[in-house]
């Protein structure tokens, strides 16, 4: 039976990394907003649906993720017609990977907003990417374009970090490589000797 854990984290919180980890030895990873990509590019499931009710964010290729956003800021009301649309085809991809990698003792589905979601109700174990606030804000402020303004905002959105500690059945450290990599190794470890609370 594959355990399915989960992967989350806030922004800069070094999800990413330790989703890398995982994959590097050997565990399939799933990435939720990687499966919405391919959605909306050209031929992808959410294309014709979420041009017919969004036709200004079709372009060539396929639907554009800034003109949606442009639209939902100015109709925010309308993000709940198009979570109709995309969710259950996500929810698919998602069996779907689940389904080819059944062989496989563990997967990895990263899913930025996991608990938001819910999505632990139906998860093995659970595990939360962490690192000091002051890391994470000089992580963010280092991307192109990001301000103070803008982080304060997508944090205003996320569940606070604490609290997703405080549900997780795993943290993994990611100020340094280090602790991460040993942090990644002993999840992986609970899980093959049964340890993990399934």
């Amino acid at each position: 039976m594959t355990y399915l854990l989960g992967l989350t984290g806030g922004i800069g919180m070094g999800k990413t990394t330790t989703a890398a980890m995982f994959a590097a030895r050997g565990v399939p990873v799933w990435d939720a907003d990687a499966a919405v990509h391919r959605l909306y590019q050209p031929g992808g499931a959410a294309v014709a649906p979420v041009a017919a009710r969004f036709p200004a964010a079709l372009d060539e290729t396929g639907i554009d993720r800034g003109a949606l956003k442009t639209i939902l800021a100015a109709e925010p009301h309308r993000l709940a017609e198009l979570e109709v649309i995309v969710h259950p085809l996500v929810a698919a991809d998602r069996s779907s990977f689940i389904d080819s990698h059944a062989a496989a003792p563990v997967v990895l589905l990263d899913i930025p907003l996991l608990f938001e979601t819910g999505a632990e109700a139906w998860l093995d174990g659970v595990v939360v990417a962490s690192a000091p606030p002051e890391v994470q804000r000089a992580r963010v402020l280092a991307r192109p374009g990001m301000t103070d303004a803008t982080l304060g905002l997508i944090l205003s959105r996320q569940m606070p970090d604490a609290e997703k500690r405080a549900r997780a059945d795993w943290i993994v450290p990611t100020e340094t490589l280090d602790e991460a990599e040993a942090a990644v190794a002993a999840i992986l470890h609970d899980i093959a000797s049964g340890a993990a609370h399934a």
